[in-house]
């Protein structure tokens, strides 16, 4: 698994929106979530509140209907009477609680059920457990909230009757938690609703309100597709002028950016016309050289095998003048070789067997480097490209006298010619030291020398690659380089 994959994976997800329209639409839903949740609450405990006053003041009437003397003739203590009932008393509600402890030690005790036509105060006696919690209760006369296990929440209070007798009366809390219940679901329902109405009105006025950053970057997505490292840029790309309108943020960036594509185009097409004049300057100088340096040599030779005795020091000179100048033609026909091809003048195209092509470069640098195992692979079949025979000639050459200088005798040096799809690959691989690491991104660039622990015995103008590079991208192509201690491959890739 690469690098790349190991960090994708490696990354954790993230369960935020990662763009600024997924921001602004969540903090939006957010927000309005938070502005609910608090008017919730606070509609919850307001209403909270009046229905508890309201359910007090419910409680307190019928605790004082419970205390109320009750008519003559209905108990005169004697033993052989029931003592009065604060159920019987006329308006109490059904689920109605009451204890009555009398006096003398007797207690009654009840909850008002629903009545018939034979019995209009029916009543359920409270249980043991939940009358003991009751009977504790202190009678100061304040209302209480009491969970009576399965009876429910009540709110309770407990009195003293003007004869002596403890009334304890409580009115069940059910409907009031039902409401507050019911309250919850709808207004939940209906915020909820109202987020989903408030987040699609959201995205889509955010949606609308963004597109000119929108726009913004797709006029900087062009920018960034453009090549703008060598050659002539037309730089004709800024943003729309309704997106440069200073009184506005998104304005004042498309402007700012408009003025700095404006200073860019500037300097490109400022150092367009300065590399223009160096290679013009290149190609005129390299045109001008190449006729002295030939008469030169021309004199060198003839001066070297004339009859005439020439003492053998005046002939090492001569030989190293010859040498020089020859060293010196290579190297302005090398230069002159990129002016053309960076000015875009290029030969007329045509196809051509490069098969041939690399046996004929293995055969010459075979002859021109006894010293290293040369190694040739291509198949039965002629393979051909479109492209100018010389150029081709000179990129297969040149891959081949690189290997040949930058690696000591015996090495191994194979050429390898294949097809791939739609490409025609050429594979140059030794077993040499390899390239330096701090050297190899730019092997193909211009003047670029290789490590000195790479054999140059031979010399190098540091133009060979270059020469690779520029003839390649001229046909369309591409070149790439690998290296390693004991393995290097250089492949070029053309279109078939």
């Amino acid at each position: 698994m690469s690098s790349s994959r190991q960090a994708e994976h490696a990354r954790p997800r993230r369960l935020l929106p990662s763009s600024l329209r997924g921001k602004l639409i969540a903090q939006v839903i957010a927000l309005l979530a938070l502005v609910c949740l608090v008017v919730g609450l606070v509609t919850e405990i307001a209403l909270r509140s009046f229905l508890y006053h309201q359910l007090d003041d419910r409680l307190v009437a019928a605790s004082e209907r419970g205390t109320r003397q009750p008519p003559p003739g209905a108990w005169n203590g004697a033993p052989n009477q029931p003592p009065p009932d604060s159920l019987r008393v006329p308006g109490q509600g059904i689920g109605t609680l009451a204890v009555a402890v009398f006096p003398d030690g007797a207690v009654r005790d009840g909850i008002l059920r629903g009545g018939g036509s034979g019995n209009p105060f029916p009543s359920d006696p409270v249980p043991a457990e939940q009358l003991r919690t009751l009977l504790a209760l202190p009678a100061d006369g304040k209302r209480r909230s009491v969970d009576l296990g399965d009876l429910g929440d009540y709110r309770v209070v407990s009195v003293r009757a003007q004869d002596g007798a403890l009334l304890i009366t409580g009115l069940p809390l059910a409907e009031v938690t039902d409401t507050l219940w019911r309250l919850g679901f709808i207004f939940g329902g209906v915020a909820l609703g109202g987020l989903l109405i408030a987040g699609g009105l959201g995205a889509i006025t955010i949606r609308r309100t963004m597109r000119p950053l929108d726009r913004l970057a797709e006029t900087a997505s062009k920018v960034s597709q453009l090549q703008l490292d060598r050659g002539e840029v037309a730089l004709s790309i800024r943003v729309q002028p309704v997106d440069t309108d200073t009184r506005t943020e998104v304005g004042k960036v498309g402007a700012a950016f408009n003025q700095m594509l404006g200073h860019v185009g500037a300097a490109l097409t400022a150092r367009q016309a300065s590399e223009s004049r160096v290679r013009q300057f290149v190609a005129d100088a390299s045109h001008e050289l190449r006729t002295p340096l030939a008469a030169i040599r021309g004199y060198a030779e003839l001066a070297r095998r004339s009859g005439d005795a020439v003492p053998p020091d005046i002939a090492f000179a001569l030989g190293r003048v010859e040498s020089e100048s020859a060293r010196m033609t290579t190297l302005v026909e090398d230069l002159l070789l990129l002016a053309r091809l960076d000015s875009g003048r290029h030969r007329v195209y045509e196809p051509v067997d490069f098969s041939r092509i690399v046996a004929d470069a293995v055969s010459d640098a075979t002859v021109a480097g006894p010293d290293h195992r040369w190694q040739l692979d291509v198949p039965a079949e002629p393979i051909t490209v479109v492209g100018d025979a010389d150029q081709l000639h000179q990129v297969v050459l040149n891959l081949l006298n690189n290997a040949r200088t930058h690696t000591p005798p015996g090495t191994v040096v194979t050429t390898r010619l294949s097809t791939a799809d739609t490409e025609v690959v050429l594979r140059v691989t030794d077993n040499g030291p390899g390239i330096a690491p701090e050297v190899l991104p730019t092997v193909f660039e211009r003047f670029v020398r290789g490590d000195t622990s790479r054999s140059r015995a031979a010399g190098s103008t540091g133009l060979g690659l270059a020469i690779v590079a520029a003839v390649v991208a001229a046909h369309r192509g591409r070149a790439g380089v690998e290296s390693r201690p004991g393995h290097t491959e250089f492949t070029v890739r053309f279109p078939r």
